[in-house]
């Protein structure tokens, strides 16, 4: 998707349209019924939606939708963070981000929320937005949040990890980052917990059958064997991962394949179409996926593209840092599921709004039918996880009443029945200045997502790097948040390279 560059008055607030967090107006309801592998490193452009596709929804160069012919605008729910982690290594290694590896609502997931969690295992969905400093423009945001769970009070975890062995990985900061987090993470995890180990370069082998947190020395003599060398043949260490995970599927546990790779599949079947088919059909067995990224060379849309249609997430570490953190404290607390093929959808009152532009979710539309058509894959999300959505919206003048009603649709782990929750906005609660009135975080994360498009088409909506850098600077002092810092230092790190 491109956009046009804007006049500065216009750009900040289409900008603002761009990010997002927190907050919540309206009523909530909830009910329950039945209801591509690549082994270069060329940009990626995403591929057409299911809905553009179909037809559906017609947009202009802008990607905005007039509300007259689409009022309604749907997708699946994505807790990915890869985009962020790998261009942020990009950056600090001195490179520009490839454009088709920036994904803007990926940046904005990365970064902390402030939803309120709900008392059940299902979600709240917040609903708030402001007006930009031109005339008749808005910023609304839909945010959505599952409680969280203490690691102890989880269910138990049948956990495969599929580890790339192959010779790329002797890159320092790969194998020996990976060997490293799962020892620590052999550390974490429960005794009514399992594990299974699965090693692949040229071809796949069985380290650990599943075997019992109990014998920890056994799991972690496996971990110690892995070695880099050879080709990667990426087909054959999935396929054996969850040919493992199958055999030893437990009903009552979370059954889930942990595949940590650079993703540059250069040996076996390479083409991402037949790969994912794979993967599609175990997630469909209620063996979900988590994709962890590695390496300065990474094959950052395979991996995606596996999360996605493995019914998982992605995300990428750099560091041992970052990995301390997924492994030792974010996997463990995280592991099971709270929502299976969730999905959204924000129907916008055309009396109220003229057009909309949904930021980013560019491969997740879906169809406006497909919303309560329970075959169709959504996302699964897991404890404590919050999703933000982002709209840049027209509004018509002097417009009042209902703006937006914004609904979640999921599916329980276990028994497949579906709920909803939803929430709607009216223009009158609309913040009336968006840099001077919104809330912290919803500012913090306009600024982030407005960078990655900044990194993406070499512009953010009539905002430059200085003054992207300024607003970064203001609101880390006033949050004093680490990674509002970072952010301010991935600015300065792109105005010198760019």
């Amino acid at each position: 998707m491109k956009f046009r560059v804007l006049a500065a008055c216009t750009g900040i607030v289409a900008l603002l349209a761009l990010a997002g967090c927190g907050g919540g107006a309206g009523s909530s309801t909830q009910s329950s019924e039945r209801a591509p592998a690549r082994s270069d490193q060329q940009p990626v452009h995403p591929s057409a939606s299911p809905a553009q596709e179909k037809g559906e929804e017609s947009a202009d160069e802008n990607g905005e939708k007039d509300t007259t012919t689409a009022q309604i605008s749907t997708f699946a729910l994505d807790v990915d963070t890869a985009s962020y982690g790998y261009a942020r290594r990009t950056l600090q290694e001195g490179r520009w981000p490839a454009p088709g590896e920036i994904r803007p609502e990926e940046w904005v997931n990365a970064f902390r929320q402030d939803y309120a969690e709900p008392s059940d295992d299902g979600f709240t969905v917040h609903v708030d937005g402001a007006k930009l400093p031109a005339r008749d423009q808005a910023v609304l945001r839909v945010g959505l949040q599952t409680r969280a769970t203490e690691a102890a009070g989880r269910r138990p975890a049948n956990l495969t990890f599929v580890v790339d062995v192959s010779g790329s990985m002797a890159e320092a900061g790969r194998l020996d980052l990976v060997k490293s987090a799962l020892l620590k993470l052999l550390d974490q995890l429960a005794p009514g917990d399992q594990v299974s180990i699965v090693a692949f370069s040229e071809e796949a082998e069985v380290l650990a059958s599943m075997t019992p947190l109990t014998a920890r020395d056994e799991l972690r003599a496996a971990v110690e064997e892995l070695h880099d060398g050879g080709g990667t043949n990426l087909e054959s260490g999935l396929v054996t991962g969850y040919q493992e995970a199958s055999k030893a599927f437990r009903p009552a546990a979370t059954n889930r394949v942990i595949l940590l790779s650079d993703g540059l599949a250069n040996q076996g079947d390479v083409e991402w179409q037949a790969i994912l088919g794979q993967v599609k059909e175990y997630a469909g067995r209620q063996v979900t996926l988590l994709t962890v990224g590695v390496g300065r060379d990474y094959g950052d849309e395979l991996m995606e593209q596996l999360a996605d249609n493995g019914d998982g997430m992605a995300v990428y570490v750099s560091s041992q840092e970052e990995a301390d953190r997924i492994f030792a404290t974010q996997l463990p607390a995280t592991i099971e599921l709270r929502a299976r093929d969730a999905k959204a959808q924000v129907v916008f009152n055309p009396s109220v709004v003229e057009s909309y532009r949904l930021i980013g979710y560019d491969n997740r539309a879906l169809a406006t039918e497909e919303f309560r058509d329970d075959s169709v894959d959504g996302g699964e999300i897991g404890p404590g996880h919050s999703v933000t959505a982002l709209y840049a919206l027209r509004l018509k003048p002097g417009a009042k009443g209902q703006l937006a009603q914004a609904t979640v649709r999921w599916q329980d782990p276990d028994t497949r029945a579906a709920s909803e929750a939803g929430e709607s906005l009216r223009a009158d609660e609309l913040v009336t200045s968006v840099w001077e009135k919104a809330p912290l975080r919803l500012q913090v994360d306009m600024v982030v997502a407005a960078f990655a498009v900044y990194l993406r088409d070499r512009e953010a909506f009539g905002m430059d790097l200085p003054e992207l850098g300024e607003h970064a600077t203001r609101l880390a002092a006033a949050s004093e948040d680490p990674m509002v810092s970072e952010l301010v230092t991935l600015i300065d790190q792109a105005r010198a390279v760019g």
